[in-house]
């Protein structure tokens, strides 16, 4: 057998460089400790070594914070392109065991639409590990590599190598507890005026957007109380702290068993946008629980959607 000779490949120290990688992927030193078994002095060590060897740094320290450089930025990228290759090479001789989906949402959208209907997945898929995570601030999936698959809120993610599908359109109405909504049924400025329109602080639809909708004059002073969570303003309203400008896909339950009402019922409308965003990446088109997933949560949005459509008309 011959042998091409080949130079010494000039690279780093690889447990420095796995160090680097995972501290700017995590954006925390302390998270990469946890990650890879080691104390976060060791990771510092290990980045300042690499610095040293590179002559420059890879991040910013001010104030016990660290940010990635430009250097710092150019490294991740390239590193992140490479490990991702190395773990695809070994996922091809890893034994077929069962497979692990890790799922990343937002807290109301795990509580109140997915969680419930989670069971018929797992049910439907033995093989498939579901890991479920959630949180309010947005995720760059193309730095995480640890989830699978991402339901982004708001505003659909933007980036290269992403796949980004919204769920569908849903309707954003005004909704409180009945009693409250035969007191302004008539939705006069003094009634509106009378009115504790209750805050969502992440939703993109804002109050300005239902009055103008509805051509209806917003109160002079509103400032309600603020929610960070959907799941919360619901709740308030329900205990009949004021108004929720929520979507509809958070309240199914409170609207089914009469707790909630769209105020003006007849008279207002609701606003319809795509909220809910199902992403994943572009190289992991094929990954069979990723599209098993895929395929599962648009047939259960599909069934949401005929649902609300044989409510609305029962005798078609």
């Amino acid at each position: 057998m011959e042998f091409m000779d080949r130079a010494m490949r000039r690279i780093p120290s690889f447990p420095a460089l796995r160090a680097f990688e995972a501290a700017a992927r995590l954006g925390s030193f302390a998270r990469a400790s946890e990650e890879l078994c080691l104390t976060p002095s060791a990771i510092s060590h290990q980045i300042r070594a690499l610095e040293r060897q590179f002559g420059r740094a890879l991040f910013r320290r001010e104030n016990r914070q660290a940010s990635l450089t430009a250097d710092g930025e150019r490294l991740l990228a390239g590193l992140s392109r490479a490990f991702d290759g190395i773990e695809a090479a070994c996922a091809e001789l890893m034994p077929a065991t069962g497979q692990a989906l890790a799922v990343h949402c937002t807290p109301s959208f795990a509580t109140k639409w997915l969680g419930p209907r989670l069971p018929g997945f797992v049910a439907a898929n033995p093989a498939i590990a579901i890991r479920l995570s959630s949180g309010a601030e947005p995720v760059d999936l193309m730095r995480h590599a640890e989830i699978d698959v991402l339901v982004a809120y708001g505003q659909p993610p933007r980036g290269a190598g992403l796949r980004v599908e919204p769920l569908g359109p849903e309707e954003i109405a005004a909704l409180c507890r009945p009693d409250l909504a035969r007191t302004a049924a008539d939705l006069s400025p003094a009634a509106i005026a009378r009115l504790t329109w209750l805050e969502s602080s992440f939703s993109p639809v804002r109050w300005a957007d239902w009055f103008a909708q509805n051509d209806l004059a917003p109160p002079k002073a509103r400032g309600g109380p603020a929610f960070d969570r959907g799941s919360l303003v619901i709740s308030a309203a329900v205990q009949g702290l004021g108004v929720a400008l929520e979507t509809l896909r958070f309240a199914e339950d409170e609207i089914a068993s009469g707790a909630l009402v769209r105020l003006g019922e007849g008279r207002c409308t609701g606003i319809r946008r795509d909220l809910h965003f199902l992403c994943w990446r572009a190289r992991d088109d094929d990954a069979p629980g990723i599209r098993r997933f895929r395929d599962w949560i648009l047939a259960e949005e599909r069934r949401r959607g005929d649902a609300r459509m044989a409510a609305l008309h029962p005798g078609a």
